[in-house]
């Protein structure tokens, strides 16, 4: 399955903030609380709870930090 070009900012967007949200959430909860039993279901729920914060917020962010990032290199 290929997805068209035109979606390309959405999708870098969507899979850059769950693969940062899955690794964030896995490491401040292991900092916080260590493994533990439940640690599984807490993850997933903290993924859950976060991404929906962080996918807009990548979708916004992203295209000003490529400007800047043209703007301060060669």
């Amino acid at each position: 399955m290929r997805i068209p070009a035109r979606f390309a900012p959405i999708l870098f967007s969507a899979l850059l903030s769950a693969i940062m949200v899955c690794i964030v959430s896995a490491f401040v909860l292991v900092i916080s609380q260590g493994l533990h039993s439940d640690f599984l279901a807490q993850w997933f729920k903290s993924c859950v709870t976060t991404w929906p914060i962080a996918f807009p917020t990548v979708a916004v962010v992203a295209p000003w930090v490529r400007q800047m990032v043209g703007r301060i290199t060669v």
